[in-house]
């Protein structure tokens, strides 16, 4: 008898990446000259192994853990498949220091991390500021944590519990301050510096991971903050959610989710355009042209010009909408307006038909 359909499920998607990561191992050893191990090829290839001994040339993988359902099932799967593949298996778990008896916790998660066999396992403590608001802040000191480590080991990549239930949250995030196309594409199968983090289970809803869970016996940690009206996204997942579900019947989820994939298809469409119409919008001295930016449909001029700021120093993050509005008035309804000021110490100003971004 096979595995429960939910854990069968969980592990598929985790063996899928799993192959991929194997498969851009393998190339990257090919185009540094070495020859890669056969059976790291064979399994980039999809080709079933036996159990294999750790090898120093294999790729390492962690999975982000905070002890709840998701990253459990993550970690369960992560765990089974890589006993059968070419690939070394860790796990961290990040102490947010948020609540009484995190350390605790954090220790007993690294503790069930390292009963799967999973390592290294290690349990980071951060200190979380409070730029950008509580759940942002904390994401940023996480991922800062989890690129430490992921550098400090080599892996490979970091593989990170999100659903099809947290991209559809992060969807009407979006939506609901305003945000382009690109926000409202969500998470990406993968992100951060040479993709190194994974989310295997974006197209997996929650209760397939806590089911899985369940059926493996599997203790989890139900996060309080998930529950605490405080935060927006928990507002959203217990109120807004709900409420949509039950004013358009069931499948809200599963059209968010497919909403972030076409969006996100649509934003990479046009990334790649304003990248090419960059180099065409500039004269010899590498300014911007105003009558060139102005014949551009302003979904692609509004790129270009999101990329000058950022190479002029912008930071992408505190970057928003409005900005970007306000330079692009200085092309399209230009009547004589004052420099606009960017953060980051940015200024953009028309000079002679000439746009110019630059350090104020």
């Amino acid at each position: 008898m096979g595995p429960h359909p939910a854990v069968a499920a969980i592990r598929l998607a985790v063996r899928r990446v799993l192959h991929d990561v194997i498969a851009e191992h393998a190339a990257q050893t090919e185009r540094a000259g070495r020859a890669p191990h056969p059976e790291l090829a064979r399994a980039g290839s999809g080709s079933r192994l036996g159990t294999l001994p750790d090898r120093p040339d294999t790729p390492l993988v962690l999975v982000a853990c905070s002890g709840g359902a998701d990253s459990m099932a993550l970690a369960s799967a992560l765990a089974f498949e890589a006993r059968k593949l070419p690939v070394r298996a860790g796990g961290v778990t990040v102490d947010h220091g948020l609540q009484d008896g995190s350390d605790t916790r954090a220790a007993e998660v690294a503790a069930r991390l390292a009963a799967m066999d999973l390592g290294p396992v290690e349990a980071v403590a951060v200190h979380v500021g409070r730029e950008g608001g509580p759940e942002a802040a904390a994401r940023d000191a996480r991922y800062a944590a989890l690129d430490t480590a992921a550098e400090r080991h080599g892996a490979a990549a970091v593989l990170l519990g999100h659903t099809r239930d947290d991209q559809a949250e992060t969807v009407l995030l979006g939506l609901a301050r305003g945000s382009g196309i690109r926000s409202l594409s969500g998470m990406a199968a993968a992100s951060g510096p040479a993709g190194r983090y994974r989310r295997p289970f974006l197209q997996l809803d929650r209760q397939t991971a806590r089911t899985a869970c369940l059926a493996q016996s599997l203790p989890v940690w139900d996060d309080p903050h998930n529950i605490d009206p405080a935060y927006t996204r928990s507002r959203l997942r217990h109120e807004g959610l709900p409420a949509l579900e039950k004013a358009l019947g069931k499948g809200v989820v599963e059209a968010l989710a497919r909403t972030a994939q076409l969006s996100r298809d649509d934003a990479d469409a046009l990334d790649t355009w304003a990248a090419a119409a960059d180099r065409d919008v500039r004269d010899e001295a590498g300014r911007l042209e105003c009558a060139k930016l102005y014949a551009l449909p302003p979904a692609v001029r509004r790129r270009v010009l999101r990329r000058a700021a950022i190479e002029a120093g912008s930071p992408a993050g505190s970057l928003f909408a409005r900005h970007i509005e306000e330079v692009d008035r200085l092309v399209t309804g230009w009547r004589g307006q004052q420099a606009i000021n960017l953060p980051g110490r940015v200024e953009a100003l028309r000079q002679g038909g000439r746009l110019v971004i630059r350090q104020s």
